[in-house]
C-alpha cells in the first residue's frame, strides 16, 4: 500500500504565511487567509505544495501552491506570468517562516525563494466559514508591502501557534538581496 504514497513521501518542507485573495485585492480590499504548506521540491525548477488551514491533523486542504524560479518565470507568455506572486515582501516581513528549521537553515531556504513566483489556486473559502468547498477555485496572491494589512494583527496568532516572531524574521533577513520583481508579477496590488 504505502508504494501509492510516494508523491506524498516527497513532502520535504513546511511553510507557514498568509494568501490574499486576488480578485478582492484588485478592488482596493485586502482579504488574508493562513496557509500551510507542504512541500515537495519536484524539479530544480518546480516546487509543489500542498495548502492547508492549519498544521493540525483536523486540517482542511485549501489549495496548492506551484513555485519557479525566475529564469523559469521570464520564459512564460505575458497573459500567464499575471497569474503568478513574488514572495520578496514575504520573505523579508518575516511573514514566510519554517518553523521546523534552525534560524540558519531558514535564513539559507528564505535567499532562495525570495527569488521564486508562485502560482496559486484556493478551493476552499475556510476564513469565509464555508463547511466543504464552494464555487470556482480562487486565485490567490501575497502581500507586496507595508501597510496593506495590519502585519502584527494578522499574524499574532500565528505567531503564538507556530512560536515564532515575524518581527525578528524580518530582522534576520534585513540583509537578503531584495530582487527586482517582474513587472507582470503581483497585477492585483497594480491598480
Amino acid at each position: 500500500m504505502s508504494e501509492f504514497f510516494k508523491p506524498l513521501k516527497n513532502l520535504c518542507m513546511f511553510l507557514n504565511a498568509v494568501h490574499v485573495y486576488t480578485d478582492e485585492a484588485s478592488k482596493g480590499q485586502i482579504r488574508v487567509v493562513d496557509s500551510n504548506h507542504y512541500c515537495a521540491h519536484v524539479r530544480k525548477d518546480l516546487r509543489q505544495c500542498l495548502i492547508y488551514d492549519s498544521p493540525d491533523a483536523d486540517a482542511r486542504l485549501i489549495g496548492v501552491e506551484y513555485m519557479i524560479p525566475y529564469e523559469k518565470y521570464i520564459q512564460l507568455p505575458p497573459e500567464e506570468q499575471k497569474l503568478w506572486h513574488s514572495h520578496d515582501y514575504e520573505v523579508h516581513s518575516g511573514m514566510l517562516v519554517v518553523p521546523s528549521m534552525s534560524e540558519k537553515e531558514e535564513y539559507e531556504a528564505m535567499k532562495e525563494i525570495t527569488t521564486l513566483y508562485g502560482k496559486t489556486w484556493h478551493f476552499w473559502q475556510v476564513d469565509r466559514g464555508d463547511d466543504i468547498p464552494m464555487g470556482y477555485p480562487v486565485l490567490m496572491g501575497s502581500l507586496t508591502q507595508d501597510g496593506q494589512v495590519d502585519l502584527d494583527e494578522t499574524l499574532a496568532e500565528r505567531n503564538r501557534k507556530l512560536n515564532v516572531d515575524h518581527h525578528q524574521k524580518a530582522d534576520q533577513r534585513r540583509d537578503i538581496p531584495n530582487h527586482e520583481i517582474h513587472p507582470n508579477a503581483d497585477p492585483w496590488h497594480k491598480n
